[in-house]
Protein backbone atom coordinates (compact mmCIF):
# COMPACT_ATOMS: atom_id res chain seq x y z
CA UNK A 1 0.00 0.00 0.00
CA UNK A 2 1.35 3.40 -1.22
CA UNK A 3 1.88 6.24 1.56
CA UNK A 4 -0.30 8.71 -0.20
CA UNK A 5 -3.53 5.89 -0.49
CA UNK A 6 -5.92 5.94 2.34
CA UNK A 7 -6.95 3.30 4.91
CA UNK A 8 -10.48 2.41 5.29
CA UNK A 9 -11.89 2.11 9.11
CA UNK A 10 -12.60 -1.90 8.34
CA UNK A 11 -8.91 -1.88 7.45
CA UNK A 12 -8.00 -0.02 10.14
CA UNK A 13 -10.03 -1.98 12.87
CA UNK A 14 -8.86 -4.90 11.05
CA UNK A 15 -4.97 -3.65 11.35
CA UNK A 16 -5.69 -2.64 15.01
CA UNK A 17 -7.21 -6.03 15.81
CA UNK A 18 -4.07 -8.01 13.90
CA UNK A 19 -1.69 -5.41 15.65
CA UNK A 20 -3.23 -6.30 19.26
CA UNK A 21 -3.14 -9.85 18.01
CA UNK A 22 0.44 -9.70 17.24
CA UNK A 23 1.88 -8.08 20.57
CA UNK A 24 -0.08 -10.48 22.31
CA UNK A 25 1.26 -13.54 20.23
CA UNK A 26 4.70 -12.28 20.75
CA UNK A 27 4.23 -11.50 24.62
CA UNK A 28 3.07 -15.16 24.38
CA UNK A 29 6.54 -16.53 23.19
CA UNK A 30 4.36 -17.31 19.95
CA UNK A 31 7.30 -15.33 17.21
CA UNK A 32 5.92 -17.29 14.11
CA UNK A 33 2.16 -16.53 14.70
CA UNK A 34 3.19 -12.90 15.70
CA UNK A 35 5.10 -11.95 12.66
CA UNK A 36 2.16 -13.16 10.32
CA UNK A 37 -0.36 -11.06 12.68
CA UNK A 38 1.88 -7.88 12.38
CA UNK A 39 2.52 -8.54 8.85
CA UNK A 40 -0.82 -8.13 7.88
CA UNK A 41 -1.23 -5.62 10.14
CA UNK A 42 1.70 -4.08 8.35
CA UNK A 43 -0.06 -3.93 5.00
CA UNK A 44 -3.53 -2.88 5.59
CA UNK A 45 -2.16 0.51 7.50
CA UNK A 46 0.10 3.28 6.04
CA UNK A 47 3.60 2.85 6.83
CA UNK A 48 4.74 6.72 7.13
CA UNK A 49 2.34 7.06 9.61
CA UNK A 50 2.58 6.72 13.77
CA UNK A 51 0.62 3.51 13.76
CA UNK A 52 1.98 2.16 10.66
CA UNK A 53 5.66 2.98 12.64
CA UNK A 54 4.38 1.18 15.80
CA UNK A 55 3.28 -1.80 13.64
CA UNK A 56 6.89 -2.19 11.86
CA UNK A 57 8.67 -1.66 15.63
CA UNK A 58 6.82 -4.55 16.82
CA UNK A 59 7.44 -6.30 13.64
CA UNK A 60 11.29 -5.76 13.45
CA UNK A 61 11.61 -7.29 17.23
CA UNK A 62 9.63 -10.15 16.20
CA UNK A 63 11.68 -11.38 13.07
CA UNK A 64 14.56 -10.81 15.37
CA UNK A 65 13.05 -13.25 18.10
CA UNK A 66 12.49 -15.59 14.75
CA UNK A 67 16.06 -15.78 13.92
CA UNK A 68 15.25 -13.63 10.52
CA UNK A 69 17.99 -10.57 11.07
CA UNK A 70 18.14 -9.34 7.74
CA UNK A 71 14.37 -8.89 7.36
CA UNK A 72 14.60 -6.89 10.90
CA UNK A 73 18.16 -5.10 9.59
CA UNK A 74 16.07 -3.63 6.46
CA UNK A 75 12.97 -2.56 8.31
CA UNK A 76 14.84 -1.17 10.88
CA UNK A 77 17.13 0.87 8.52
CA UNK A 78 13.37 1.95 6.52
CA UNK A 79 12.66 3.28 10.18
CA UNK A 80 15.38 5.01 10.82
CA UNK A 81 14.07 7.18 8.13
CA UNK A 82 10.51 7.30 9.30
CA UNK A 83 8.58 10.92 9.31
CA UNK A 84 7.53 10.37 12.77
CA UNK A 85 10.14 11.62 15.04
CA UNK A 86 9.35 8.83 17.96
CA UNK A 87 9.51 6.10 15.51
CA UNK A 88 12.96 6.81 13.60
CA UNK A 89 14.64 7.46 16.90
CA UNK A 90 13.32 3.99 18.19
CA UNK A 91 13.96 2.44 14.80
CA UNK A 92 17.46 4.09 15.10
CA UNK A 93 17.94 2.55 18.35
CA UNK A 94 17.00 -0.84 17.13
CA UNK A 95 19.16 -0.51 14.49
CA UNK A 96 22.48 0.52 16.62
CA UNK A 97 21.41 -2.47 18.75
CA UNK A 98 21.07 -4.64 15.88
CA UNK A 99 24.02 -4.10 14.17
CA UNK A 100 26.54 -4.36 17.22
CA UNK A 101 29.10 -7.33 17.44
CA UNK A 102 27.67 -10.39 19.24
CA UNK A 103 29.60 -10.89 22.12
CA UNK A 104 31.47 -14.72 22.86
CA UNK A 105 30.05 -16.69 25.78
CA UNK A 106 32.43 -19.12 27.66
CA UNK A 107 30.82 -22.39 28.46
CA UNK A 108 31.76 -21.79 32.16
CA UNK A 109 29.22 -18.75 32.29
CA UNK A 110 26.34 -20.73 31.21
CA UNK A 111 24.42 -23.73 32.87
CA UNK A 112 23.44 -26.30 31.57
CA UNK A 113 19.54 -27.43 31.72
CA UNK A 114 18.87 -31.08 31.44
CA UNK A 115 16.18 -32.23 28.72
CA UNK A 116 13.26 -33.70 30.87
CA UNK A 117 11.22 -34.64 27.45
CA UNK A 118 11.65 -38.52 27.43
CA UNK A 119 11.53 -38.77 31.05
CA UNK A 120 8.20 -40.29 31.02
CA UNK A 121 9.33 -43.18 28.78
CA UNK A 122 12.91 -43.86 30.51
CA UNK A 123 13.74 -45.95 32.80
CA UNK A 124 12.38 -46.19 36.45
CA UNK A 125 15.81 -45.10 37.90
CA UNK A 126 15.79 -41.78 35.81
CA UNK A 127 12.41 -40.54 37.59
CA UNK A 128 12.27 -38.67 40.32
CA UNK A 129 11.48 -41.03 44.03
CA UNK A 130 8.99 -39.39 46.13
CA UNK A 131 10.35 -37.89 48.84
CA UNK A 132 9.49 -38.79 52.57
CA UNK A 133 8.68 -36.26 55.34
CA UNK A 134 9.48 -36.93 58.72
CA UNK A 135 7.16 -35.18 61.53
CA UNK A 136 8.38 -31.73 62.84
CA UNK A 137 10.10 -32.35 66.12
CA UNK A 138 8.88 -29.81 69.17
CA UNK A 139 11.79 -27.76 70.42
CA UNK A 140 12.69 -28.46 73.59
CA UNK A 141 12.35 -26.11 76.64
CA UNK A 142 14.25 -23.20 76.29
CA UNK A 143 17.05 -22.84 78.60
CA UNK A 144 16.45 -19.76 80.40
CA UNK A 145 13.08 -18.51 81.50
CA UNK A 146 11.85 -14.53 81.39
CA UNK A 147 10.71 -13.36 84.71
CA UNK A 148 7.01 -12.14 85.05
CA UNK A 149 7.00 -9.70 87.85
CA UNK A 150 10.09 -6.35 87.34
CA UNK A 151 11.22 -5.10 90.69
CA UNK A 152 9.80 -1.40 90.90
CA UNK A 153 13.26 -0.33 92.64
CA UNK A 154 15.24 -1.63 90.20
CA UNK A 155 13.57 0.70 87.74
CA UNK A 156 14.01 3.61 89.29
CA UNK A 157 17.91 3.11 90.18
CA UNK A 158 18.72 2.49 86.50
CA UNK A 159 16.53 6.06 85.90
CA UNK A 160 19.52 7.05 88.28
CA UNK A 161 21.84 7.04 85.63
CA UNK A 162 19.64 8.52 82.67
CA UNK A 163 19.40 11.75 85.26
CA UNK A 164 23.00 11.80 86.07
CA UNK A 165 23.98 11.56 82.37
CA UNK A 166 21.47 14.59 80.93
CA UNK A 167 23.13 16.43 83.77
CA UNK A 168 27.07 16.11 82.66
CA UNK A 169 25.48 16.84 79.19
CA UNK A 170 23.57 19.80 80.08
CA UNK A 171 27.11 21.38 82.26
CA UNK A 172 28.78 20.55 78.71
CA UNK A 173 26.43 23.02 76.67
CA UNK A 174 26.49 25.03 79.30
CA UNK A 175 29.93 25.85 79.40
CA UNK A 176 30.29 25.57 75.52
CA UNK A 177 28.04 28.76 75.38
CA UNK A 178 29.33 30.80 77.90
CA UNK A 179 32.51 30.26 76.29
CA UNK A 180 31.27 31.19 72.48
Amino acid sequence: MNSDQTVSSDQSDTAKADYQSGKAAFERGEYRKAVQFLESAKTLVLPMSRFGGEVQIWLVTAYEAMGQRSDALTLCRELSRHPDLKIRKQGQRLLYILEAPRLTTRPEWLTQIPDLTNLEHGDARDRPTAVTISPIKQPEKPAFQLEAVVDPKQVVQSNRFVWVALGVGAIVLGGLLWFM
